[in-house]
C-alpha cells in the first residue's frame, strides 16, 4: 500500500550555506508527487517536510541519509504523521 503520509525530517551536519535546500527540492521534484518544503533552522539544521505517497517519502528520506547531498550529513531524525495538506508543490523557505 502506498497511502499518502507526512514525514518531517531534521537533518544535522554541514547543511546550511551549501545548496542543501535547493538539492532537496530538486530531488523531491525528481521523485515526484511530493509537496512540502525545506527550511534552515537557527541551530544549523535543515528541516524537511514532505507529503505524498509513502514510498516517495521513503525515497526522499533515503536520499537525505545516504544520497549525494551537498555539504555533510551527520544524521537525520524523522517523524511520520498523517498529511495536513495546504502545500502548493515543494518549496524552499
Amino acid at each position: 500500500m502506498n497511502e499518502d503520509v507526512r514525514v518531517t525530517a531534521w537533518v544535522r551536519g554541514q547543511v546550511q550555506g551549501v545548496g542543501f535546500r535547493w538539492f532537496t527540492r530538486a530531488n523531491a521534484l525528481r521523485i515526484g508527487e511530493l509537496a512540502g518544503f525545506a527550511v534552515n533552522l537557527g541551530d544549523g539544521r535543515v528541516q524537511v517536510v514532505a507529503e505524498g505517497p509513502k514510498g516517495h517519502c521513503d525515497q526522499l528520506l533515503d536520499w537525505l541519509r545516504t544520497g549525494d547531498t551537498p555539504g555533510r550529513v551527520d544524521g537525520v531524525t524523522e517523524i511520520w504523521a498523517t498529511p495536513r495538506g495546504g502545500y502548493d508543490g515543494f518549496e524552499i523557505r
